[in-house]
């Protein structure tokens, strides 16, 4: 699962002016480095179906394991 974020690009006060197109490379190098490499991955922390307390609580003493020829 992907985050995907919307931002709407600010209209520099002085159209023509390096040092602002300078600015505006840096900072958009710079979101696209802290979202490119964001640590949190909510994808590695779902919880893909009932663990070992649900499965003692309702009396599955066992996973269920598919057979083989179920593949």
């Amino acid at each position: 699962m992907a985050l995907i974020e919307t931002n709407s690009i600010a209209v520099p006060a002085r159209a023509g002016s390096a040092s602002g197109l300078v600015t505006e490379i840096k900072g958009f190098w710079k979101r696209f480095f802290a979202t490119a490499f964001n640590p949190y991955r909510p994808e590695l922390h779902y919880m893909r179906g009932p663990g070992p307390a649900w499965r003692a609580k309702h009396g599955m003493d066992t996973p269920l394991r598919l057979k083989p020829r179920d593949l």
